[in-house]
């Protein structure tokens, strides 16, 4: 099926909360309790929600902002990936989200790339800081 946007009804779902509220609740909504986030700055994938909704949140607080663009989408129905743009710290980040669901239209499994070394970098202390405030406010 496909959404309003020509997107696939699974990608219009992750649009719609990418490019609205970043709201904790439409992001759980859309996630399989099994998924798995594969970040560019940590070794092992990550598995569960909560780890990657904590990722995701803070990908979209740190990343997200007025300079953040999707620039191609390749909408495959089940599958997707997704490139983008971002300016973080006067760096020009390169990226991609891989994105898969589950015949049910739940995120199974999210990969994310960036490019180049100082984007990876300044993602990283980025990710760092925000990783932290998060876990603080949590406390």
């Amino acid at each position: 099926m496909v959404g309003k946007s020509g997107y696939s009804e699974n990608l219009q779902r992750w649009m719609d909360y990418f490019h609205g509220e970043h709201d904790p609740k439409a992001l759980s909504a859309i996630l399989h309790e099994d998924v798995v986030f594969t970040s560019p700055v940590v070794h092992t994938p990550q598995k569960g929600k909560a780890i990657t909704m904590l990722y995701l949140g803070a990908a979209g607080q740190t990343m997200g902002g007025d300079t953040f663009r999707y620039t191609r989408v390749f909408d495959c129905g089940d599958k997707a990936v997704l490139e983008f743009e971002c300016e973080m710290d006067g760096v020009l980040v390169n990226g991609v989200d891989l994105i898969e669901w589950d015949d049910k239209g739940l995120i199974k499994d999210f990969k994310v790339m960036v490019r180049p070394l100082k984007g990876m970098q300044a993602v990283h202390a980025a990710m760092g800081r925000m990783l932290e405030q998060m876990k603080a406010a949590h406390s």
